[in-house]
Formats: C-alpha cells, structure tokens, sequence
C-alpha cells in the first residue's frame, strides 16, 4: 500500500491520526481509539520510502541532518495532513495529524457563545490550552475564521506547521511556517510586528522569547491568540509567568493582569453514540476581579472565580462536563473518569 492510500483510507475512516512504525502494520487513531489496519508489516525500507515521498528534497535533507521533522502535506480532494517523521531503531517513523480542508465555524464545533465575543475582541491576549489532541487548532482556525468572514483585518499566523489554510475573505490573511517561512515564533512575531497586523495567531508559545514578545504584541493594540500544553486556565496563567526569572514575574504578572482577555481550556470526550469525539471547555473571561488575582499572585484563587460567573460566560470544565451527560452527548461513566482524571 503507498501512502497516498493509506492516507485516503485514513481519511474514509474519519481517523484523526496514523502511526507507521517498523514491525507493526498501519495503525490510525479513530475517535480517540488505536485501530490496526488490515495491512502488511512496515519494514524499514517500506517506511524510508514513505518518508521520501512525503519530502521535498529540502525536507529530506533536513531530515537526514537531524532525525525528526514537522511539516505539511496536501491531496486535493482528500485533506491536508500534519505530519511529524523521526528515527527510531534505524529507521524512519511517521506521526500524521489529519486535517480538514473545510474550517468548522465556531456553531459547527458547538463552541460557547463567549468564544464569538473573543474574536471580536480588537486586542489583548486569548489563550487556547489543552493536552496534544484537544482540538486546539480547530477552535482556534474557527475563530480565526469568523474573523476572516465578519470583519476587514490584516490577521498574521506563525505555526509549525502551516494546519489550516484561510483564504482571504473580508480580511488579509498572511500565514508563516515556521522552518521555511522563518526560522522561529520569536522572529515571525517580532516581524509581525512590523507588518501592520490587526490579528496574530502565534500557534504555540514554547519560550520565553515568545511569549514575552506575543504579551508586547497585545500591549500595543493587537488582537493575539495562542496555545499552551495546560489541562486548565489557572495552569495557564502560572505557566506564562513560570517561563520568567523570579526578578521578573512580577513584572509579567501586571503585564498579564493587563491583557490577558480569556483563556479556552478543552479535552475532547468520546461521544456516547460512538459517532467521534465532542470537546469539553473550561472558560475563563478575565474580568477585573480576575486581573487583580494575576497581579497579586493569587492565580490558585481563580476557580473559585468561574464557579460563580457563570453569567459573564465562565464555566468550569466540571460543569462542561456534566452539561455533556444532560444533554446526552457523553457517558455518566466517561464524564467520572475524566472527573476524577482532573482531581476532583
């Protein structure tokens, strides 16, 4: 089987990933499950050559030099898939992220109104977060293109790489990959700055560098979304101070109070009628009383905060949770596990 076929097959079976490893037959990731596919072992000279077909001739050679490598790979008509090939034992291993050619709008994905009053926010700071697998991408390419469809911005992307393709509808879009567009999120973002950007999607916030130029991004009017690897908002927040000296924490714990406008923390949940996967959000609208928690520190005190402002849109991942079994869309048994997962 090439891999174009494998992929198409992936994409017919609504697999949300495929795992090629030497000694083990295709395996895709379906609605959260590994399945194996009815299909040969991989051998390594099987596997090198699905690698290059994959690559252009600059990737391989990327690839050679450093055992690992991110990119973007497209079939018409099938999908766009985010693909990450590394070594291992000798030889090559394949990762591959499906992703969707059509972007889901906010009321497709079943996001909260409160994300449509994120995107038409015109500056500050809004935070996806979640585990690898959440959705991140997805909620954050819908907003961004409720954006594209609803206003005339000029919105910049750095991401690595390159998921979801926006076309220019009311907006400019310009989108940078990092690793052939520019070498890292700290560059492109400091030189999106200089671009006269309404909107900047920096699509993680690895390091300090980055994260203290995405907070100056938002200081000076711009409207900056991003991710983080956190399981809620409070972890957040504590992560991007985390990142800073002890000297200056405090100095990014005013300057965080002063633009942070929301942070989305999501887990995707296995359906109770088996038909995929349905996301779960932690909201977090950050509100005066919230600002003065951050910049005092107080950032354990932040829960207790979206417990009660229900009405200004937050809500606890417990009660996202358990507002999925009212409505049927998840199990009482799935909804326990992933309670008592978060510790409570």
């Amino acid at each position: 089987m090439t891999i174009e076929q494998l992929l198409k097959e992936a994409a017919q079976r609504r697999a949300s990933d495929i795992h090629l490893t030497v000694d083990s037959p295709p395996v895709f990731r379906i609605d959260g499950s590994l399945v194996r596919a009815e299909e040969e072992i991989l051998t390594p000279n099987v596997l090198d050559e699905m690698a290059r077909t994959l690559m252009d001739s600059a990737q391989s050679s990327k690839f050679k030099e450093s055992g690992e490598i991110d990119f973007s790979h497209s079939i018409p008509d099938v999908g766009r898939f985010r693909v990450n090939a590394f070594r291992q034992r000798g030889a090559a291993g394949i990762a591959i992220r499906l992703i969707p050619f059509n972007i889901s709008t906010p009321e497709q994905l079943g996001l909260p109104p409160v994300c449509i009053e994120f995107a038409n926010l015109r500056k500050g700071l809004v935070l996806v977060t979640g585990p690898t697998g959440s959705g991140k991408s997805t909620t954050l390419a819908s907003m961004i293109d409720y954006i594209n469809r609803t206003r005339s911005e000029h919105i910049v992307t750095v991401e690595d790489p390159i998921e979801y393709m926006h076309k220019h509808r009311l907006s400019l879009v310009n989108q940078r990959e990092v690793g052939s567009d520019t070498q890292s999120f700290a560059n492109a973002l400091r030189a999106a700055l200089r671009q006269d950007p309404d909107v900047i999607l920096v699509g993680e916030m690895r390091d300090l560098e980055t994260i203290s130029t995405a907070v100056t991004a938002a200081e000076t009017g711009h409207l900056v979304f991003s991710t983080l690897h956190t399981n809620d908002a409070t972890q957040a927040v504590d992560r991007m101070i985390d990142v800073f000296p002890p000297f200056q924490q405090q100095q990014m714990r005013v300057q965080l109070a002063a633009v942070l406008q929301g942070v989305i923390a999501q887990q995707l949940l296995p359906r109770k009628d088996q038909q995929g996967r349905v996301a779960a959000q932690e909201i977090l609208v950050v509100t005066p009383a919230v600002r003065n928690l951050i910049r005092e520190g107080k950032t354990h005190q932040i829960a207790n905060t979206m417990q009660t402002g229900g009405k200004l849109g937050m809500q606890s991942m417990e009660k996202a949770i358990q507002e999925h079994v009212r409505a049927g869309r998840i199990s009482n048994a799935v909804a326990q596990e992933m309670i008592q997962n978060m510790g409570h």
